[in-house]
């Protein structure tokens, strides 16, 4: 990656952080877009050249984690076993220095509490629709590269990008509603290994 795509990543990483932040300590309908830019250094009309709305910013964090881990098996090893390369590629993206759940801003049982609202906002459920469908269909596509498979035609690619993002999101629920909160990285290696056994590789 450039500077200059880095830099715009790392413009985009902020905007959708001060996002997510602001709209957990003061709730989604009392956050506007200047409020996210000021907060990320930017102005409104930079916030616009990324994102289309505030909840799109809010969404963008969860998909650009889903469409690295689309990226990291394309860039694995060729004639690895295929759930070695999904756990490696998945796990990464929810290691500790990942930075999953940014630290929390003030009380921690208050910051997870907040999230828990801010993700059962029904605003944010068409863009929580929308970016699911992408990166499934992109992880799909890794898949079905590494698997000989045809994600047009065969079930089994589909199938598989459906069920590891499933387990993400579960793993990610179970997070925020355990108390103390069980890491993400360790429930999701527990998905994994429960699904590997049931669903193999064609």
């Amino acid at each position: 990656m450039g500077l200059r795509e880095r830099k715009k990543a790392e413009t985009r990483a902020a905007l959708s952080w001060a996002a997510i932040r602001l709209t957990v300590e003061r709730g989604f309908d009392d956050v506007k877009v200047e409020d996210i830019a000021e907060a990320a250094g930017v102005s409104p009309r930079t916030f616009n050249n990324y994102f289309s709305s505030k909840g799109e910013a809010i969404v963008a964090r969860h998909l650009d984690r889903s469409l690295r881990v689309a990226e990291a098996l394309r860039g694995e090893p060729a004639g690895e076993p295929l759930w070695d390369v999904l756990g490696r590629s998945l796990l990464a993206q929810f290691a500790p220095d990942a930075a999953v759940i940014e630290d929390p801003v003030g009380d921690g049982v208050e910051w997870v509490a907040g999230v828990r609202v801010m993700l059962a906002e029904p605003a944010l459920r068409g863009e929580m629709l929308r970016a699911g469908a992408r990166a499934e269909a992109e992880i799909a596509a890794a898949i079905a590269d590494r698997t000989g498979t045809d994600p047009n035609r065969d079930l089994y690619p589909n199938l598989v990008a459906a069920t590891v993002l499933a387990a993400a999101n579960t793993a990610m629920a179970h997070y925020l509603r355990t108390d103390p909160p069980v890491p993400v990285e360790h429930s999701l290696a527990e998905a994994l290994a429960r699904l590997e056994a049931g669903l193999g590789t064609p």
